[in-house]
């Protein structure tokens, strides 16, 4: 094969060398960021993206709901929703849809996942489900569809700069823009300081391209050029008390009014 045809084939991801920090939380050190925070992975999901989208009473009385999410890493906020999905008594389909530039082996996602031994069974099931697509383990960039109970999950590898803008721009499979608009997102990328490229203007403009109208959005930072961007993107931006150390955070949604808030 020449060399140019075999430069077109979708390329593998490698999963990312980590650090490990002494209470188990993992740390990259070509961002010099940890994956969640270590005054509490899942109380910070709970906080900035569960109830800085209004959820889960946004949900409540749908049949489907989609969350979007910018940097899956340890998969934490979907297992954290799904957790909180199990707890509803009539929950929705949930699709979410996310992208990882450097996805995580499944050994160092079962490393991360020791330290919620209450996702215990989820977990278990996520990782079962990410290695059967080599998730971490030599999978090609682009979009990967996977089936969990009560959850469909389209995982994107690579460069999310070029995945997000798909979604808007008829590039997505058919079967991944047949599942918008976005209701949520979830915009957990590393520290906009160490990781510019995932919180670009642009970006952000394909961000709320994709949103539904009153959707909205979360995020832990309070960045003022973030801020900038979202709302030149469209939003309507609004700082709110962040997670525990963090004075503040960034919330926003689509259209004028807060949505069911």
């Amino acid at each position: 094969m020449a060399q140019d045809e075999q430069r077109k084939l979708p390329q593998p991801v490698a999963a990312p060398e980590l650090e490990w920090l002494d209470d188990g939380v993992p740390r990259a050190p070509q961002f010099g960021d940890t994956y969640f925070s270590r005054a509490g992975g899942l109380a910070e999901t709970a906080h900035v993206f569960h109830a800085g989208n209004g959820l889960p009473a946004r949900w409540q009385g749908r049949d489907q709901f989609v969350i979007g999410e910018l940097g899956f890493g340890t998969g934490l906020n979907l297992l954290a929703t799904l957790a909180l999905l199990r707890d509803q008594p009539a929950a929705p389909h949930l699709t979410f849809i996310t992208v990882e530039a450097f996805p995580l082996s499944i050994a160092q996602l079962e490393k991360a996942h020791a330290a919620f031994p209450e996702l215990g069974m989820l977990a278990d099931s996520l990782r079962q489900l990410l290695a059967k697509a080599r998730i971490g383990e030599g999978a090609a960039a682009g979009w990967h569809l996977m089936e969990m109970p009560g959850v469909t999950l389209w995982l994107g590898l690579g460069d999310v700069n070029r995945l997000v803008p798909e979604l808007v721009n008829e590039k997505a499979p058919v079967a991944l823009s047949s599942c918008l608009p976005v209701d949520a997102w979830f915009l957990d990328g590393f520290a906009p300081s160490r990781n510019p490229e995932l919180w670009q203007p642009g970006l952000m403009q394909a961000v709320y391209a994709a949103t539904a109208p009153g959707g909205s959005f979360a995020t832990y930072t309070s960045a003022g050029w973030v801020r900038r961007a979202l709302a030149q993107a469209g939003f309507t931006v609004e700082k709110r008390k962040g997670f525990a150390g963090k004075r503040q955070m960034s919330v926003g949604w689509r259209g004028e009014v807060t949505p069911g808030r």
